[in-house]
Parts: structure tokens; sequence; C-alpha cells
């Protein structure tokens, strides 16, 4: 199918980026993350004999401190590894799940007919910790103790507050103070937040780490952690118990896969949005984006108009597995994607959007988020994403914890007729993601965190790997669109993106606004690179506070 666009002197591509940075390169490991000290504190794992696995815990640990408007224990967590020496992908579900005793019924016969985006019932069990656990009784080489030690003293001592963090952090002085344990851990003085450059401690989170460090994943579910959990949770009218939190587990799932230009990428299945992402290149293979250029109208156009479609299919379908059978055979059909496409208008923007049908769907009996990867020397990468949901969550600390709880059930609908809708010990519907790509023995693990963001930008960084054979740092820092609705013409173009063709895209159409530097509308990535040849190479892009950082050879004398 080619785009037969309305006569006029269409834009047909713009120059490759040039990058702010280079990227890392070495043959010994990388971490990349939105946290220089959270990066360095994975290196500092590597360098002591640990792999990548390892690093990721100890690097999740210290940004789950360091970045708490969007990441911390109280959160959720998934992950994608690839094992070297067997070469296998292995997929983590680290999502918790809804209080056994909440339902829609149980918010409807309490007047309350939209999903709350704060507040107790809002919270869900945090998977991360039980993440962090799964993780390394299958790929660790060290205890909790070892892993977690960089966090804690960063916990005890305090860390500078970065400038992005520093921005997110006084946007929520309202929400923290709403609440008196996050007053007390979170604002300085119970009164603002910390700026740019000045010291931040969280002696209580330290505790919780030690907790765990001691007991794996029985200090966080149970005992004292656990315990202020579920006070927390009477104190707000919720419906929490220990029961729920001790019976949470982790699964390990198959990931799921497409084709895109001889590239094989890989996302998470139900209850994340993955396929969406998946969903949208099927349909963009569809066009000749590399002739039509990197940043050209029809480029940008095919794209937009993929999310639109992909979106409104994955929101219509996708939802926790164990509560509803997802057709995801249907949606990835590449002959299915040929004929989804005839629906885009090559003249004109769609403002209202249908998802496609693939037969019923039976029931069964926006955001803030981290994503960081890690290559270490024998070629393992893992891709993790990590997040709280909204800023600062649901604004919520467990007390004398430090632990603030994340409010992932907002993404839940009180629609009983919907898929994903509310129900007892029920995974929502999840924006998080992390992804991996790879052909002729070159893998990619890489992530874009922000919302309803993620599948579009991973998409476009695909895209700009295998159409336009960009480096991973050139691909994380080409300007991106973001169409955080899921109808309406509206779109968020980056101001990287020429004029001429934001110009052009609202002649077609699109209610395009020009969003300016360092904006999170985009989202956050970072990417590692493991070639054939054993080099690898690790990006972090601009937008935020973040790094690649290389594992250290090693020092002193050598050895005979």
């Amino acid at each position: 199918m080619v785009f037969a666009l309305p006569a006029g002197a269409w834009a047909q591509g713009a120059p490759l980026p040039v990058t702010g940075r280079s990227m890392v390169t070495t043959t010994l490991g990388i971490v990349a993350s939105s946290s220089p000290l959270a990066a360095r504190a994975g290196t500092q794992v590597l360098e002591a004999g640990g792999n990548a696995v390892d690093a990721a815990i100890a690097a999740n640990a210290v940004i789950a401190l360091t970045e708490p408007s969007g990441d911390g224990i109280g959160g959720d967590l998934f992950a994608i590894v690839y094992e070297a020496r067997t070469g296998k992908l292995h997929g983590l579900n680290a999502a918790g799940w809804s209080p056994g005793a909440l339902s829609a019924r149980t918010l409807l016969d309490k007047g309350i007919t939209r999903m709350p985006r704060a507040g107790i019932h809002a919270v869900t069990v945090p998977g991360a910790v039980a993440g962090w656990q799964a993780l390394r009784d299958k790929f660790g080489t060290m205890g909790f103790d070892t892993l977690l030690a960089p966090a804690i003293w960063y916990a005890e001592h305090g860390f500078p507050v970065t400038e992005q963090v520093a921005r997110l952090w006084e946007n929520a002085v309202t929400k923290l103070s709403a609440n008196p344990y996050s007053k007390a851990t979170f604002l300085l003085g119970g009164t603002r937040a910390p700026r740019e450059g000045e010291l931040f401690r969280n002696p209580d989170l330290a505790a919780t780490l030690r907790r765990i460090a001691r007991q794996g994943r029985n200090g966080f579910y149970g005992g004292a952690t656990a315990e202020a959990i579920v006070r927390l949770s009477r104190e707000e009218g919720g419906l929490m118990t220990l029961d729920d939190l001790r019976d949470l587990q982790p699964e390990w799932i198959a990931p799921i896969s497409t084709t895109y230009r001889g590239w094989t990428v890989t996302e998470l299945p139900a209850p994340t949005q993955g396929i969406a992402a998946l969903m949208m290149l099927n349909m963009m293979e569809q066009f000749p984006i590399a002739e039509w250029g990197f940043h050209g109208t029809r480029t940008m156009h095919a794209m937009i108009e993929a999310k639109k479609l992909a979106y409104a299919d994955m929101l219509r379908y996708t939802a926790d597995p164990n509560f509803a059978r997802v057709p995801v055979a249907q949606m990835l059909d590449k002959a299915g994607a040929a004929s989804r496409v005839k629906a885009i208008d090559p003249a004109h923007a769609s403002c209202r959007t249908e998802p496609a049908t693939y037969g019923s769907v039976s029931q069964k009996a926006g955001s803030e988020t981290i994503y960081l990867t890690v290559v270490d020397k024998d070629g393992n990468i893992v891709s993790l994403i990590q997040s709280i949901y909204s800023e600062f969550g649901s604004g919520l600390t467990a007390p004398g914890t430090g632990v603030l709880l994340h409010n992932r059930g907002a993404l839940f609908t009180l629609d009983t007729t919907a898929v994903n809708v509310l129900a007892g010990h029920k995974r929502p519907l999840h924006t998080i993601i992390p992804g991996f790509m790879e052909k002729d023995g070159t893998r990619i693990g890489f992530g874009i965190m922000g919302g309803w963001n993620q599948s579009q930008a991973h998409a476009q960084f695909v895209s700009n790997i295998a159409d336009f054979n960009m480096t991973i740092q050139q691909a994380l820092e080409a300007g991106r669109f973001s169409k955080g609705t899921f109808d309406g013409c509206d779109v968020d173009v980056e101001w990287l993106v020429p004029a001429s063709v934001r110009a052009e895209l609202e002649r077609l159409g699109h209610k395009v606004t020009t969003v300016g530097a360092r904006s999170s509308n985009f989202g956050w990535g970072q990417a590692v690179q493991r070639t054939p040849g054993g080099v690898n190479f690790g990006a972090s892009e601009p937008r935020h506070d973040g790094a690649a950082m290389p594992q250290g050879a090693p020092v002193g004398p050598p050895k005979p």
C-alpha cells in the first residue's frame, strides 16, 4: 500500500540526528539507567563478579531510592532476560494484584462510578520485591546483602537530588502533603521538596531494605513491612490483608514477538501494552518508510495512524490472561495487519478509531516509571522496567517503612462488561514494558518509559534502527511523537521534528502540539547492544539525568 498524499511539496525526510553524546563501548559490561548512581551500583556488582541479573537488581534498588517520583519498591516490575548460555529469552511478570476482597461491585456499591486514580482503592499489592526474588533465584549469583548494600548506604547517608527528579518532586508537594507518613518521609521539614543538589535521606527505607537483605521477599511481604502496609490500608479504608501480600507470586512467562525488516522484536504479553508496539510495527511494515525518509510527512502520518489502530485493539482486548482470553495470535497476524491498514486514510487524520473484531473475548471464573538495562561481558542482557505509575504513585506511604505505594489499580475499569474490569486478585492492564530486538546475532535490550507513550515510543525506536540504520544513541535521541489519548486527532510532536513536517501534519488534520526540550511527554529511554564479535554498546538519552556506564577493568597488580 502506498500513500497518495494530496498535491503539494510534502517533506521527504530529515537528516539523521546528530547526537548529544556518544555511545559507551566496551567488551566488558554496561549498565544504562536514568540514575547515574544506580548505573554505578550495577557496574560495581559486575566488577565484583556478578552477572547482568545481579547488576540489574542492585541498580533497581538504588533508583528506587534516588528517583521516588517514578520508582520504588512499592511498585511493580517486568523484565526480559536474555540468557547467553542457552540463547533463550525469559519473561518475568512481577505485577501485583488487587486485594482479594476488592471488586468493581465493591466500589459501585459505595457510589464510586469511576476507578479512582488516587487513594487506597487504587493501590494494588507491590510486585517489585517478589520480582527481585524470582530473578535472583533463577539467574543470580549474589545474595541480597551484597546487592542491596549500595541502596542501603545511599538511603542512610543521603544522595544529591538530580535536576529532573528535583523538578518532578517539586510538582508533587501538595500530593505528598496530604498523607502524614508521606509528608514526614519525602518533604524536608515536612514542608518542601529537596532542591537540585540537596541531600535526601530515607532511613526508614534503609531499614526496610535491611529486612529484605536478611530475609529476601519475606522481609517485605511478611513481618514489620507487611504489617505497616496493611495498617495504612486499614487507616485509609482499604481492604488489603496480610494474605494478599504473602500469597502474591510473580510469573515466568513466554514473551511475544514479531518481525520487522528482518529484526525479531520482543515484548511481554498481557497484561502489558507490549502487544500494541508489535501491532504498530506489523502495520508500519506495510509502508515504504525508509523510502519516505526519517521524519518525512508520510512516515509520521503512517506511524501516528498505526498507533491509533493498535492502541484501540490493545485497549479492547488486553487484560490479565488469568481472567480473560486475549486473542494474541489474531492480533499479531501479519495478514490481519495488512488488512487493518486499509482503515488508514492517506489524506486525512482519523479522529475516531474503532477496534477490530477478533471474535468474542470470554471472561473466566498515563506516567512515571524507570527503565534500566544491563549487558554483561558474557552477553547476558536484562531489560527491566519498574514503576509506581503516577508521579509519587498513590501518595500514600506505609508508616515506618519509607515505602510509597503505587496506584497501579487506577488502570482497572468499573465497566463490568470490559475485560479489564476490577476483580479480586486480578492484575490491571499495565503500561510498563521492557523491549528486546535481535538480528543476525546482534541483540539490543531497550526501553522508553512514560505511561501510554511506551508502545508508540518502542515502535519509533525500532524503526529508527531497522529503517534508518541508526545507532542506539541516535535512535533514543531522535525526535518523537506521542499521542496520549485514545481518540481524537491530537498529537504531541517534539520540536526536533522539522517545522515543515509539523505544518504538513496539520494540513492532514492532525492537531499538533509542539513540545520543547527535555519534556517528559516522550519518555526517557536507555539501551544496550551486543554484537556477534562480543563488543557491547550502551546508550542513555539526554532528556533525563541518566547515563550508560561501563564496567571497569580490574585494578591492582596483574596476576602472575
